[in-house]
């Protein structure tokens, strides 16, 4: 059985989530969301999101971190602080010593909803029906929980490949 956390970085509210696979059988842990105000100032809200993701590395005992990377923001500004809340992220996963793999929005969108450019409602709705949850999870969390997913598929495909020999000529 491989457990995943999946993390979406921002630096207002940063969503997490936990997936399990047991064969090809995906399974609901976790997730929540760690919001902060833009009220507060950059390092307040960079500190709740390293000390809220510890505890949740530490309460979920992942065996693995799947994180989405960096898009194109809308300003330097939004970029910058993404890159705080990713580094952050990044920081919590290898004090807790845990393999971290990156998936583009692109690479969630199509192992999730098989379509690299879904809208956010499209996501959250797949995420609801694979992990066979009563509501869909809030926007955050949800991206979250796809990350995961995407990682568990992706890496599920890797290892079934390679255990048939991969490519043959």
């Amino acid at each position: 059985m491989r457990r995943v956390l999946g993390i979406d970085p921002g630096s207002q509210n940063t969503g997490y989530g936990v997936v399990e696979m047991a064969g090809s059988r995906l399974t609901h842990v976790a997730h929540g969301t760690i919001r902060s105000s833009s009220k507060d100032s950059l390092s307040a809200r960079l500190a709740r999101i390293y000390t809220e993701l510890c505890a949740a590395l530490a309460a979920h005992a992942p065996n693995e971190v799947s994180i989405e990377s960096i898009f194109q923001a809308r300003n330097a500004q939004s970029a910058l602080k993404l890159g705080h809340a990713r580094g952050v992220a990044l920081l919590a996963v290898e004090q807790h010593g845990l393999p971290m793999v990156e998936y583009t929005p692109m690479q969630v969108k199509s192992a999730v909803v098989g379509y690299g450019r879904a809208e956010k409602h499209q996501v959250q709705e797949m995420v609801r029906r694979l992990l066979c949850l009563p509501d869909k999870a809030g926007p955050d969390a949800s991206d979250a929980l796809a990350v995961a997913i995407c990682h568990l598929q992706s890496r599920s495909t890797l290892e079934g490949y390679a255990a048939r020999g991969g490519a043959r000529r």
